[in-house]
């Protein structure tokens, strides 16, 4: 009998790409295989692309190579959206399969028939207009891999078009998971982790499709009482008294609320055609902080967008300290071949790299401040893995704790006496 070969999962890219690999890594281990999902040696990489930058979709293409460095005789199987957007990029050595954004889960498991039958996997050449996109949303059938916090996806897709991102090109529109799959699901994991993310490509959209709503699904959730239930990014549209009565409802909500932003200057979102004004941010982090005083309010900002001048710059700024974020993930903009955006001139390198270096000086200052806040409060600490002697964790609102005390896949509390690292320490 032969021996099975080992299968790495490597994932560029959102939550949404984690939880898919995550569903192929269960399909491999449960069939025997010896899996990781480490960028270390293996006979059979399976990699999971992002082309939510040029610079993702380059990392993307770079693992390639690097996946041959590790092994030359790799077989490599490539799926996701930078392959959905172009696969002529991986038509190369060692790749002997290309497939886009849908049916991950199948591949895993014609990956999975060909080691254990012999049954072969036919070279994909995709069409001269590329992969076809599902118009429904994929169920991966109950196949998950458990981690500590376990990250359930309930919606795929994007319909908001938003002028600098390719996403919604390469995911199709929005489409929802049925609040019957999503409970079967949870009822499979309530008793193995402590902690549930809710993840989507456009979370906010959730239900519009199928009569329902992210409000109508937190009421579902609230019924889960042992949880943690954390959500992924949401939009401002979202936050409503109705949907932040749902949400305490739940037990153990994670009062951390990711709200995308991308810019504080109202003409700078118009030219984005983001479907929302500063004034109206303003009032949802209110809103969020009349129910939940201590909430984490994190945030994404492009920077150097084509329109932007550097008044619209300083008026960014302005507002990301005016809200107050506890964290901010700055990214530079990318230009992207077919959106609105990308047919813009771009702004010179050195201004936006520039902005980029003046923007995460007040994301540092800002999540200082916040950290400081959290000092000699005690916390609730979900602690997931060990390093260097110490135990990693976060609180409900995501703040990294380092602590001795720790027990991994268990909530302690725990009292940080201060700040440590990315975080705190007791």
């Amino acid at each position: 009998m032969s021996v099975l070969p080992k299968i790495a999962v490597f994932t560029l890219g959102c939550k949404v790409n984690q939880y898919d690999s995550d569903a192929m890594l269960a399909i491999f281990d449960s069939a025997g295989f010896e899996v990781t999902d480490g960028l270390e040696y293996a006979d059979v990489y399976v990699l999971n692309t992002c082309a939510v930058t040029s610079e993702a979709e380059k990392k993307s293409r770079q693992a390639v190579t690097r996946i041959l460095k590790i092994n030359p005789n790799a077989e490599i199987y490539v799926c996701g959206c930078a392959s959905q957007n172009n696969f002529v990029q991986f038509a190369k050595n060692g790749v002997v399969y290309i497939s886009g954004t849908d049916a991950k889960t199948k591949l895993a498991r014609n990956i999975t028939e060909k080691y254990l039958n012999k049954e072969p996997i036919n070279s994909c050449v995709a069409p001269e207009r590329g992969f076809s996109i599902s118009e429904t949303f994929e169920d991966n059938d109950g196949v998950f891999n458990l981690r500590t916090r376990h990250f359930i996806k309930v919606q795929d897709g994007c319909d908001n078009y938003c002028n600098y991102c390719l996403i919604p090109y390469l995911r199709g529109h929005s489409r929802s998971r049925s609040k019957e799959s999503i409970v079967r699901e949870l009822n499979e994991v309530k008793d193995r982790v402590k902690e549930i993310v809710v993840t989507g490509i456009n979370l906010s959209a959730y239900g519009a499709d199928i009569g329902d709503s992210l409000t109508g699904l937190m009421n579902t959730l609230a019924k889960f009482k042992g949880l943690r239930i954390r959500l992924g990014s949401l939009e401002v549209g979202v936050i409503t008294e109705e949907f932040l009565d749902a949400t305490k409802r739940i037990k153990y909500f994670c009062p951390h609320f990711h709200l995308s932003l991308q810019s504080g200057d109202d003409s700078v979102l118009l030219a984005m055609n983001r479907h929302y004004s500063t004034s109206q941010y303003m009032s949802a982090v209110k809103m969020i902080r009349k129910y939940y005083p201590s909430a984490a309010i994190t945030t994404d900002i492009i920077v150097g967008y084509p329109t932007e001048t550097e008044e619209m710059f300083e008026n960014c700024m302005k507002f990301a300290r005016k809200v107050g974020f506890s964290d901010i993930h700055v990214f530079p903009y990318s230009s992207r071949k077919g959106t609105v955006a990308g047919r813009m001139p771009v702004l010179p390198v050195d201004v936006v790299i520039d902005r980029q270096r003046r923007m995460t000086a007040v994301k540092n200052e800002l999540c200082g401040n916040y950290l400081n806040k959290q000092i000699g409060m005690p916390q609730q600490v979900l602690f997931e893995n060990e390093s260097d002697g110490l135990w990693v964790g976060h609180t409900p609102a995501y703040v990294k704790v380092y602590s001795k005390c720790g027990i991994h896949n268990e909530v302690r509390t725990i009292t940080p006496k201060r700040k440590f690292k990315d975080g705190l320490i007791d």
